[in-house]
């Protein structure tokens, strides 16, 4: 792995709220993992970014317990990255509430490391719930979508 590379995925690191990264390269092996003491002095910052956007996702769950979004199919995100719905600013958006997906169809865009990366749906069927507010960012494995 050439050294630009491991300068963008320690500043990767760095800059959002994961902890560890492991990349394998051919035969090479890297991992990253971020310190303890420099997370908890960038935690408070973090906090305080973040506390205006938290309370009223609380709000939003506190008001509609009786949809639960949980059932369906989940389809979750292949990477860490920034979530967005359209392909670009000002574009519709691939997919709303209520829209018919095919398997393969993309729904949204990951960018993670300055690429874009087209996420398709894995299964056929229609958009229950929208999970992720656009321009937010997203770790691995984090539900995106319910299709049902």
């Amino acid at each position: 792995m050439d050294l630009r590379k491991l300068k963008t995925l320690i500043d990767l690191v760095a800059e959002s709220d994961i902890s560890e990264l492991e990349v394998t390269e051919g035969e090479g092996k890297v991992r990253i993992v971020k310190s303890q003491p420099q997370y908890a002095m960038a935690m408070p910052q973090q906090m305080m970014h973040q506390a205006p956007m938290a309370a009223p996702a609380v709000a939003a769950a506190a008001e509609a317990p009786a949809a639960p979004v949980d059932t369906g199919h989940k389809v979750t995100s292949p990477m860490v990255g920034t979530f967005y719905r359209a392909p670009s600013p000002g574009a519709s958006n691939f997919v709303e509430i209520g829209s018919t997906v095919k398997e393969g169809q993309t729904i949204c865009i990951i960018e993670a490391m300055k690429l874009l990366n087209e996420i398709e749906c894995d299964k056929s069927g229609v958009v229950k719930a929208i999970l992720v507010e656009n321009g937010q960012p997203v770790e691995f494995g984090q539900a995106l979508f319910i299709i049902e």
